[in-house]
């Protein structure tokens, strides 16, 4: 039970009176003396004893006003009167997060001898200036408003405590993950068949690179330096390397090529096939014939033909002969094309 200050009026004095002795005991609660330890504290703390409180603000103990109604005063009308002219003694003030704070403030307490014997302490008969009810003893004295905001906010804390303890094991986990990765991925490197280094991450690539299934890279059991002394060795320039592409060296070097990234059909929107991608990237004056409709896929090329011959049935459709050379007037022996001018 905590400390509690009772005042028993027979209804014979009035609120100013009242009013009078609540100021006597604002007096006495501010009084501070010095303890037993030195320290200064207040005087009614070092007779009685009393918890702190434990959310920051130190209110006073709590005054209990019982009203015995044996004289002529109506406490109904004197409590009233009396709370208007108390205020500044039991007001709290107001938080954001919905409760008073009474620091330095005296919770005054009224209730009537008739319903305190009637309902005992624990009946809702108890009211505290400045509340809209009656409520139990405990409750009146105390401050449930702020009590159920400080449960909400350690509920709120233990939220927040739970979601960062799931995200940090969420992030082990990962990095868990990361790590078996890193190490499978570290298994799977190659060595160098000359001197047995790991290759690095672009030797790694460079070496796995191909070219429509062909290997790219001339020594890819190599790392870059072995590979370097081997075209050394070879005479061959240390930037050596297979070509890209087609192979350039059927066509000649006059060959160039159309399409240097695979191509995507006009019509479907389809990449390219291999094939298809070789046999429409050739251009220039090689032996190989060009391909009429380079922008269509195979089956759209084919879906072309098809539709031609729907539409012109029984007539020959054939393609044009884009390589076909063409000829020449033929000059007569001893002279030029300019020589029917000279007469």
């Amino acid at each position: 039970m905590p400390l509690l200050f009772i005042e028993v009026d027979n209804c014979h004095e009035t609120a100013e009176e009242l009013a009078a002795k609540l100021e006597k005991y604002a007096r006495f609660f501010r009084r501070r003396v010095k303890d037993t330890d030195g320290r200064e504290r207040p005087m009614w703390r070092t007779r009685w004893m009393a918890s702190q409180d434990r959310h920051g603000d130190v209110p006073h103990p709590p005054v209990l006003l019982v009203f015995n109604h044996v004289g002529e005063r109506n406490p109904n009308c004197t409590i009233p009167r009396l709370q208007e002219r108390t205020r500044h003694l039991w007001q709290g003030e107001w938080q954001r997060e919905g409760y008073h704070l009474y620091d330095g403030k005296i919770p005054i307490v009224a209730v009537g001898l008739r319903n305190l014997r009637e309902h005992g302490p624990t009946g809702p008969v108890f009211f505290r200036f400045g509340r809209d009810r009656p409520q139990p003893l405990l409750e009146a004295i105390g401050n449930p408003r702020r009590e159920a905001a400080h449960a909400r906010e350690a509920e709120a804390a233990r939220a927040r405590q739970t979601e960062y303890q799931t995200q940090l094991r969420k992030a082990a986990k990962k990095a868990v993950e990361a790590a078996r990765e890193a190490a499978q991925r570290e298994a799977r490197r190659p060595a160098c068949a000359g001197c047995g280094s790991r290759f690095t991450d672009a030797r790694w690539e460079a070496a796995e690179e191909t070219d429509w299934g062909r290997p790219v890279d001339t020594h890819p059991t190599l790392c870059d330096t072995c590979k370097q002394h081997a075209l050394a060795a070879a005479g061959q320039p240390a930037d050596a390397h297979q070509s890209h592409g087609p192979d350039h060296h059927v066509q000649g070097e006059r060959d160039f090529w159309r399409y240097p990234n695979r191509p995507v059909c006009a019509e479907c929107r389809t990449p390219f096939t291999d094939d298809r991608w070789k046999a429409v990237n050739r251009t220039g004056w090689g032996p190989v014939r060009m391909e009429p409709r380079p922008t269509l896929c195979g089956d759209c090329d084919q879906q072309y033909v098809t539709d031609i011959r729907q539409a012109w049935p029984g007539t020959t459709h054939q393609e044009p002969e884009q390589d076909q050379e063409q000829t020449l007037p033929e000059q007569k022996a001893g002279g030029t094309c300019l020589s029917r001018f000279r007469r």
